[in-house]
């Protein structure tokens, strides 16, 4: 009988492939997945030679992806991440490993829970609480819920990087959450800072200004990283902010940071522009151009 470990990985975006990346040198799991982007005749072909490239199985439904599977990982986009246990529910075999790795509210994931739980799946809240380049599948991890300790030897097993924290289902997410009103929240404060100076010509004065205040952060390198990130990644970062105030919301606080956050990491990500080369200045030049519109003559 094969012991080969059977993995399912539900959306197969950067996090996805980041950790499939980690694992290539590890010849004892087979991997499935099924992305709502084999569906699509624009974003199909891409999706299909990513997976062949890793050796991953594109399957064209949810049911064919985790059937026969001992392990679920689900990396969907935030308002996606209840749909997508909800389906996994109809197919889920009794005792397998649901691991929930998006980020959203902790009574987003109650419900997330509550419905493989009801199938007979084993549901683990986890936190990723890093970007997963460059560690990839060892990316920092934290698992909390009535089967974090078995999640804990599973994910060991897979040479994973997961932290046990003590609670009930929302105690990892709540962490997720909370930090990313600051990184989430940085971003967004970023954007805006450097293209208002940008506009007004003085940027190079403020990042010299917050580099005396504020030294070795490296304010210049780190804002073309991050207006890399919100161009590609925005309209994800946005659903995740959505998730964050709720999550607020639900602590009894307004989220007024988060929810403002929403607003430039959407708007950003909505313009699907191309960061281009690893350089601040025409990095934020082409998004303040694409920001700004078509001149008027």
């Amino acid at each position: 009988m094969s012991n080969r470990k059977q993995i399912a990985l539900i959306g197969f975006g950067e996090a996805a492939t980041a950790f499939v990346e980690g694992w290539a040198g590890r010849p004892e799991a087979d991997f499935a997945t099924f992305d709502i982007k084999v569906k699509s005749k624009k974003t199909k072909s891409a999706l299909l030679n990513r997976c062949q490239a890793l050796t991953v199985v594109c399957e064209a439904s949810n049911a064919e992806a985790v059937v026969g599977k001992d392990a679920i990982f689900s990396f969907v986009t935030a308002d996606q991440s209840l749909a997508a246990a909800k389906e996994t529910a109809n197919s889920i075999e009794r005792g397998v490993f649901f691991f929930d790795c998006n980020s959203c509210s902790p009574g987003t994931k109650s419900k997330a829970a509550e419905l493989i739980t009801k199938a007979g799946g084993r549901y683990v809240d986890v936190a990723v609480m890093a970007p997963v380049y460059p560690a990839m599948h060892k990316t920092s991890a934290s698992i909390c819920g009535p089967h974090a300790q078995a999640a804990f030897d599973y994910m060991t097993r897979l040479d994973m990087d997961p932290t046990v924290i003590e609670g009930d289902v929302g105690v990892a997410s709540s962490t997720k959450m909370v930090r990313s009103i600051m990184m989430k929240g940085l971003e967004a404060l970023m954007m805006e800072c450097v293209l208002a100076g940008r506009q007004a010509g003085v940027d190079g004065a403020v990042l010299n200004s917050l580099e005396k205040t504020y030294p070795g952060f490296g304010w210049k390198d780190k804002a073309a990283y991050m207006a890399e990130r919100v161009m590609v990644h925005g309209k994800r970062r946005a659903a995740e902010m959505r998730e964050v105030a709720i999550t607020v919301e639900e602590l009894g606080l307004q989220g007024r940071m988060a929810s403002a956050t929403v607003d430039w990491h959407q708007e950003i990500g909505d313009l699907e522009l191309d960061p281009g080369e690893d350089e601040y200045e025409s990095r934020i030049d082409s998004l303040l151009a694409a920001l700004n519109g078509p001149k008027k003559g």
